[in-house]
């Protein structure tokens, strides 16, 4: 099943390509039904928070009619930031599913470890790994296809 989800995040980051938006994804997941989806859309709305992950939690809060996630899953094809590793603590999401690190950025593993801290008084299971060479190709080809 995670294979499966995060094949429709990655439909997400394609369309957030094909936008000129960094091409990330995220769905998210309650009772095996996807909820909310999201893609990169910072550029196109002229909104910083607009990314993948907050746009689909956003779309799952309305869809169950609670901004408690509890339960719910995200997947997404790139490590969160910070901020979206905060907004998913804040959510109550269950766990993160996520395709590629980010190496640069990452707020689950490379740089912090802000979904699972000690600090916080809530915990996100992490995954990562899922279809990670095609959620690292779709970046990688993105940014060449930009230099």
């Amino acid at each position: 099943m995670d294979e499966d989800f995060m094949r429709e995040a990655l439909k997400l980051a394609r369309m957030a390509a094909n936008a000129d938006e960094v091409p990330v994804g995220a769905v998210v997941v309650a009772g095996g039904l996807i909820v909310g989806r999201g893609r990169n859309a910072s550029v196109t709305s002229g909104d910083p928070t607009a990314h993948a992950e907050i746009v689909a939690i956003r779309e799952a809060a309305r869809a169950l009619g609670n901004y408690r996630l509890t339960g719910a899953d995200l997947y997404c094809t790139l490590e969160p930031c910070p901020m979206c590793a905060g907004a998913l603590v804040a959510a109550r999401v269950r766990k993160v599913i996520f395709g590629t690190r980010d190496l640069r950025y990452g707020g689950i593993r490379s740089k912090f470890r802000i979904a699972d801290s000690e600090l916080l008084n809530h915990r996100v299971e992490v995954v990562e790994g899922v279809l990670s060479v095609e959620c690292a190709e779709l970046l990688r080809l993105f940014f060449e296809e930009r230099r």
